[in-house]
């Protein structure tokens, strides 16, 4: 067997591992067996052989990733070096972008206003005082 020989196929949740779409192996593998991760449009199992030029959309958390399969990779790499790996359509970075922007924006709307929960000590501190006036 040649020493670089030029990968045919991969398994899809060791690629989806490799090209750093999830932290480990078996997050990836969840992922796959719970829908998430879907192979030209239709579910996969974790053990699904994958081919350069297939499409995938996967979704994490809220945001919704589709890309393109350009080359098969085994072994996990660089970040850069990962992102060669697959190119994600034009539409879908859009979307995240608008989606991470709003998810932000809605952060720091929260944070001006805390709605519900236990006090934190700034509010302890300002409940106390407020108590300790109103007794004087």
């Amino acid at each position: 067997m040649p020493l670089n020989k030029e990968l045919q196929t991969v398994r899809l949740d060791k690629w989806l591992w490799s090209a750093r779409f999830f932290k480990t192996r078996s997050l990836a593998t969840d992922a796959v067996s719970s829908g998430k991760v879907l192979v030209d449009g239709s579910r996969a199992k974790p053990s699904r052989q994958i081919i350069v030029g297939q499409n995938l959309e996967i979704r994490k958390g809220p945001f919704e990733f589709s890309v393109v399969v350009d080359r098969l990779i085994e072994k996990r790499v660089g970040a850069k070096d990962a992102q060669t790996a697959y190119s994600e359509s034009e539409e879908s970075r859009q979307k995240r972008e608008l989606l991470q922007e709003k998810l932000k924006d809605d952060r720091l709307v929260s944070q001006g206003e805390r709605l519900a929960g236990r006090p934190n000590k700034r509010d302890r501190r300002l409940i106390h005082r407020f108590k300790s006036q109103d007794g004087d």
